[in-house]
């Protein structure tokens, strides 16, 4: 057996408020679901970018949650890719500019396909690459 694609990726962020307008309003992601303090979740494309505060997410859940999802988090940055064609990633890199968003990378991978790479305001390492730098169309 072998996993068919993955749902969902998870960053962690330390103000919910500034990540929900960061990723929703920068990048114009479509926001899904939001608990005040614990997480805010966006859609993107199949898949499902979920931000929490990891302080809030590493304590275990309640006894009787109705959810009992185990703890989880992350020390340090994070790094997220989201696939873009190279016009898209033309029209990427001048959105972020234009928002005062400094580009750190910007490249042609040695078998073919671009990325760009920025941050998010939490030091997360975003990328925007050409699904043909893993080999995918």
């Amino acid at each position: 057996m072998q996993p068919s694609a993955i749902l969902e990726a998870a960053l962690y962020v330390s103000d919910l408020y500034h990540a929900e307008r960061f990723y929703g309003e920068t990048l114009g992601l479509e926001r899904i679901a939001k608990v005040e303090g614990r997480h805010v979740f966006f859609r993107c494309g199949q898949g499902v970018l979920l931000l929490f505060d990891p302080a809030v997410t590493a304590e275990p859940p309640a006894a009787g949650a109705r959810l009992p999802v185990p703890p989880h988090g992350a020390q340090g940055p994070g790094h997220l890719c989201f696939a873009a064609t190279a016009q898209e990633i033309n029209r990427w890199k001048a959105h972020l500019e234009a928002a005062g968003i400094a580009i750190e990378a910007d490249f042609e991978w040695p078998r073919g396909g671009r990325s760009i790479y920025f941050r998010d305001p939490f030091g997360n390492s975003l990328e925007f690459a050409e699904p043909r730098i893993w080999g995918l169309t």
